[in-house]
């Protein structure tokens, strides 16, 4: 996008985010585009919490901006917060000044190179030697060689200066299994199943199935997925340590 406009400002969506109330969503995404390209900042997005939960990144809120508006205020971010334990996100939602990190970033390009010079000094020279044409090949080559980090690591928690929007829409994360139970249909027991499963006594279970029958006898709180390659088997309590098993799995690629 650079080489083609250094002015353009770059939206970053993450895949998993589920947002119903799209009018909304566009209208604060075009009010936040305006501010990216007008101040030479990163802008996010920040849902208020409704829970204190530990599923999410915190963004602490600063001083409003003048550029506020009753469909889109803007505030200084203060600092980024890693997932807390239970109790400092009790503490954080109490005090109303955290908001969840959605993950939703915009840029001017220029802005976010000046950033990966400053922090990531070996992206910086991927984003200026990017073609206007022939993109893939550049990425096939180029791509495979930069460090492997989130934008949240690499340059917003590191980033000089980064404003926040309070979002106006609905928001919710998909990058959790346990995040499923509101997006789909419980049974009586509060079991959300999807595929061949069946269950006798058994509560409060995420189970999925690819191809073969899940059987859940006399247990709960269990979150278990079938797929060609693998069953998964993991409390709903250690959810957010699935990406630990990764290195210990064989690679499927092989």
């Amino acid at each position: 996008m650079r080489s083609i406009d250094p002015e353009a400002v770059v939206v970053f969506l993450p895949a998993d985010a589920v947002i119903k109330d799209s009018v909304t969503f566009a209208g604060q995404l075009k009010e936040a585009s305006a501010l990216a390209a007008k101040h030479d900042a990163i802008v996010t997005f920040g849902i208020r919490p409704s829970h204190p939960s530990t599923r999410f990144g915190y963004l602490e809120a600063g001083k409003a901006l003048p550029e506020s508006s009753a469909s889109c205020p803007f505030f200084n971010v203060d600092r980024f917060v890693e997932k807390p334990d239970a109790s400092h996100a009790e503490t954080y939602f109490k005090s109303g000044r955290y908001f969840w990190n959605a993950g939703i970033f915009l840029w001017k390009t220029e802005t976010f190179l000046r950033e990966a010079r400053r922090s990531q000094p070996e992206l910086a020279p991927f984003i200026e030697h990017f073609p206007k044409s022939n993109w893939d090949g550049y990425l096939a080559e180029k791509f495979p060689e930069l460090p492997k980090k989130s934008v949240d690591y690499a340059i917003m928690e590191k980033a000089e200066r980064v404003t926040m929007a309070e979002a106006r829409f609905d928001w919710d994360d998909l990058g959790s299994w346990t995040a499923l139970p509101a997006h789909m249909t419980c049974d009586a027991q509060g079991n959300t199943l999807r595929g061949a499963v069946t269950t006798h006594d058994s509560h409060n279970n995420i189970a999925i199935s690819d191809k073969r029958v899940i059987a859940l006898c006399g247990v709960r709180d269990l979150i278990v997925v079938e797929t060609e390659d693998a069953i998964l088997v993991c409390h709903r309590d250690a959810a957010e340590q699935i990406k630990k098993l990764h290195p210990n799995l064989p690679d499927a690629s092989r």
